[in-house]
């Protein structure tokens, strides 16, 4: 049995995005024929591809081969079409600056 290749994850999630699409379901195409026109698939498949595509391309990059071929979490949640809590941000509009004790 051979190891799973180092793409196989993006691969996986982009078919499942292509078996999700009109172009799929409603045009009886095959998902490599949607490929074909990515600017008609949803723009969660488009992301995909090119998540897949840059792994691709690491794979042949010297410098990522030694660094590790991998996506920050942040991209990941990115093309899973998914936002990352980036923080938290106080928003209460009757506090006056000037008496917040946190800047004292």
């Amino acid at each position: 049995m051979s190891p799973p290749a180092a793409c196989q994850e993006s691969r996986d999630e982009l078919v499942a995005c292509l078996l999700r699409t009109d172009c799929v379901l409603k045009s009886g195409k095959t998902p490599s024929e949607c490929l074909h026109h990515p600017q008609e698939l949803p723009i969660q498949c488009q992301h995909l591809i090119a998540r897949f595509a840059d792994c691709k391309k690491g794979m042949l990059d010297m410098r990522r081969r030694f660094r590790g071929n991998h996506l920050s979490e942040t991209a990941k949640a990115s093309a899973r079409g998914e936002f990352l809590n980036q923080g938290t941000v106080d928003i209460i509009p009757d506090r006056d600056p000037d008496q917040d004790p946190r800047r004292r």
